[in-house]
């Protein structure tokens, strides 16, 4: 059955802030989903350690203010560096398990300094290797108060049995070039993930699919005022301007055709479980190419810089 696809999109809540405990939830629902015969699982946004609310509740724009500064330490202290090996035990069940991995992380990275954090989608495939490591090109609004810019060294695309998967991190997924530079490269499975709500996936999800012929999920993540641990600096602060809800999930998949397989799901923690046949993508893409016969290169054509950046080259 190379042609089907059976998919676990988790939309769960991390333990905010707190790294081991958010990739334990990770794992046990990796191994939830390997029972269930699931091939593919994906997480939201940078569930881990979770995303940073903080920043629309303190006044994370203000200078120099301790809340800000320790808020941001704490969250840079519990971020994932791939290269001290923190996303191990995940490649060893995605291994185990033979299932892949779509996992929204913050990630500290070596090759810049080790103290700047970016909001990276991490591809593990069904071997347990790490194919791609994608931080998001362009942090949203306030998210720029504590997430780096990215480059385009993770616009790639992988194989898992006859599709072609690929994705970009939340609002990355409404800018049209970088969703084309996954499109000429293959892709007819388009992951997108969230760090939670419907107002997000409910419309691009199927514009994507429709405007790509591709299968779409969306993936989001949930948070609720309650969810804030004890052990969060400032914690009175948040909690005196937070919502009860923060994040209602809202995640989804839609069909080649842009219409819903899965409608978006709210407040509902768990996995959500949907076979996908790739045939659908050869019948949708009869009419609409936009990368093949619905194309014109000669007339328009994008250039990709896939290159790793890094402020020190040693030689």
């Amino acid at each position: 059955m190379e042609h089907t696809l059976k998919v676990a999109l988790a939309q769960i809540s991390p333990v905010w802030l707190d790294r081991k405990a958010t990739l334990k939830k990770v794992e046990a629902s990796i191994s939830e989903a390997a029972k269930e015969n699931a091939e593919l699982i994906v997480f939201g946004e940078g569930l881990v350690p979770g995303y940073p609310f903080w920043l629309a509740l303190t006044g994370g724009a203000e200078w120099n203010t301790t809340i800000n500064k320790e808020l941001h330490a704490h969250y840079v202290s519990n971020a994932i560096t791939i290269e001290k090996g923190d996303l191990n035990s995940v490649c060893a069940l995605a291994k185990d398990h033979k299932i892949a991995v779509y996992l929204g992380i913050i990630e500290r990275p070596l090759d810049r300094g080790g103290h700047s954090i970016y909001a990276s989608l991490v591809y593990i495939n069904e071997y347990g290797k790490i194919q791609s490591v994608h931080r998001k090109l362009q942090p949203t609004y306030d998210e720029r108060l504590t997430w780096s810019p990215g480059d385009g060294h993770g616009l790639q695309v992988h194989p898992l049995k006859q599709f072609t998967v690929g994705g970009l991190n939340c609002w990355e997924n409404w800018m049209p070039l970088p969703r084309t530079a996954l499109y000429g490269q293959g892709e007819n499975l388009h992951i997108a993930v969230w760090p939670g709500s419907d107002h997000n996936t409910k419309d691009i999800s199927r514009f994507i699919a429709r405007e790509s012929r591709s299968f779409v999920i969306s993936v989001s993540s949930l948070m609720n005022k309650n969810d804030f641990p004890d052990s969060t600096p400032h914690l009175n602060r948040i909690i005196e301007n937070s919502p009860e809800i923060l994040a209602n999930g809202g995640s989804c998949i839609a069909g080649p055709d842009g219409e819903w397989i899965t409608e978006p799901v709210l407040h509902k923690e768990g996995l959500i479980y949907e076979t996908l046949d790739f045939n659908r993508v050869l019948e949708e893409r009869q009419n609409f190419d936009p990368v093949g016969h619905y194309s014109r290169p000669d007339v328009t054509k994008l250039i990709v810089n896939r290159e790793r950046q890094t402020t020190v080259e040693i030689k």
